[in-house]
């Protein structure tokens, strides 16, 4: 049987779960997905994971909050003057901003709260602190050429 090898490219489907079970992502909507195993655009660990693997093997694969999206980061809950945000659109918990940080890099903030003078802005990542349990399925091998 064919096995899965770096250069080939993989149709897969996942479902990604954090620890409590959450379902944070998967295929179901867009249908299988086309990927070169070491391209480099996944976490190297589905990647070593899907190596191997033949055409309708599943797999179960975690990958730790460290090499995801990392640990949250209380630093990046910031607290914002309503003063500061546009005055077009009141702000609500949900919505999304951009803001620039000290070295110049543009960031995005999610409002978590809205107070009567200022609101709650979080820069984590939303699954930063989650270890990622991805159930893989290969569908598809496409030999590199």
């Amino acid at each position: 049987m064919t096995t899965a090898k770096t250069g080939d490219d993989v149709i897969i489907n996942y479902v990604v779960r954090t620890a409590d079970g959450r379902v944070v992502g998967s295929t179901e909507r867009e249908g299988p997905q086309t990927l070169k195993l070491g391209a480099g655009n996944i976490f190297p660990q589905i990647e070593e994971g899907l190596a191997g693997m033949t055409a309708g093997e599943e797999k179960a694969v975690t990958v730790k909050c460290a090499d995801a999206f990392g640990p949250r980061r209380e630093e990046l809950v910031v607290k914002i003057p309503r003063t500061q945000l546009p005055a077009e659109q009141p702000p609500q918990p949900g919505m999304q901003l951009s803001a620039r940080s000290q070295d110049g890099n543009t960031i995005q903030l999610l409002i978590t709260d809205v107070g009567e003078s200022e609101v709650t802005a979080d820069g984590n990542h939303p699954l930063a602190g989650e270890d990622l349990h991805f159930s893989l399925t290969l569908v598809e091998i496409k030999n590199a050429a």
